[in-house]
């Protein structure tokens, strides 16, 4: 994979995620090295440019969106537009492309990865976790495990929303204080498998009430995610979400039982230090202001401390409030690990 020119990355699945990894993908300009070339979406060209230009939580696309024949134009470029219901129904060969973000969330195991590799894709980056980490050869947390990449991965996950907003704060405070147990509650925004009023539309009976009137508690494997990723926590943490009526931003409820005595201080102050140097810079940020959640829309950090939230029961016993933004934090994440990946893929080309 010579890099003579940009690299060329495919969308499949054009939804949420999809959207905003192209936007933000626009919003960095000459900061990315890749680009997207195709997309593979089941929605009419007319939806896909509507809903390109016009987006109800992250406003109106930054540039030009255009329709021709089969390509969707942004800013003058054209991306090829295919609406295919399998991953075998493409030839990912023939559109010359380096990488597919899977971003339609609808494979998670390793035969479904399998299906873009026989159809001629080179890679596939996922935006979900996989079933299971055999389905994978890499789950990757941006900031915390890149570097694992050889470049002779084929499938990779880009784990969850939740996931890329915990890990990076248990790790951190397990490094600098020691953490004995841990207990998490996601706070999320309603998502699109709940219906705006109740109907007939998941297997889970919670799923099928409105979305817009109730706290609804989901299932959520982030417990499982995060063991993947900090195996030395496996048996010591719990997780539970619960969905509310809001469109977009979450945050992470963090009880913690440290292995030495601590205070509010000195937590809030090695968080503050890791948001404003090391690794975790631009990943993580830290605030002490009077915020809502909404003030975090379009947020492109993994984690926001509301260190105004933190608290401290007895000697041993935190609990903290991180925000995210879950779709585009989530997108920007993705754009890193995906740059990250075609770069480390190159090198191993070159060896």
């Amino acid at each position: 994979m010579s890099q003579k020119r940009p690299y060329r990355v495919a969308l499949n699945g054009y939804g949420r995620i999809g959207r905003c990894v192209l936007r933000a993908l626009c919003e960095r300009g000459e900061q990315a090295d890749f680009e997207v070339v195709a997309i593979n979406d089941l929605a009419d060209m007319a939806s896909l440019e509507y809903l390109t230009r016009f987006d109800s939580t992250h406003g109106r696309f930054p540039g030009e969106v255009t329709v021709e024949a089969d390509h969707l134009l942004i800013n003058g470029r054209p991306i090829r537009v295919t609406r295919s219901a399998t991953p075998e129904a493409i030839d990912w060969a023939a559109l010359d492309i380096d990488l597919v973000l899977e971003c339609s969330g609808a494979y998670n195991t390793r035969a479904d990865g399998e299906r873009f590799l026989a159809a001629g894709a080179p890679a596939v980056l996922f935006s979900q976790p996989m079933a299971s980490e055999a389905d994978v050869d890499a789950t990757i947390v941006f900031g915390i495990n890149q570097d694992c990449l050889t470049g002779r991965e084929k499938l990779v996950s880009n784990a969850s929303c939740t996931t890329n907003c915990g890990v990076p704060l248990l790790r951190l405070l397990d490094q600098a204080i020691g953490l004995e147990y841990v207990s998490i509650t996601t706070i999320h925004s309603a998502m699109n498998d709940q219906p705006v009023i109740d109907a007939y539309h998941h297997e889970d009976l919670r799923r099928t009430r409105s979305a817009f009137q109730s706290v609804i508690p989901v299932s959520t494997g982030l417990a499982r995610g995060i063991e993947r990723l900090l195996p030395e926590l496996a048996g010591r943490i719990q997780a539970k979400a619960v969905r509310v009526p809001t469109v977009n931003v979450s945050c992470l409820d963090i009880t913690l039982q440290m292995a030495r005595d601590t205070c509010a201080v000195e937590v809030n102050q090695i968080l503050h230090e890791a948001a404003g140097s090391g690794p975790l810079q631009g990943l993580l940020a830290y605030t002490e202001l009077p915020h809502a959640s909404c003030d975090f829309n379009h947020d492109p950090h993994s984690a926001i401390v509301d260190a105004s939230q933190t608290r401290v029961s007895g000697p041993r016993l935190v609990n903290l409030l991180a925000w995210f933004d879950n779709e585009w934090g989530f997108a920007n994440r993705m754009l890193d690990v995906a740059g990250h990946y075609l770069r480390v893929m190159n090198n191993s080309k070159r060896a």
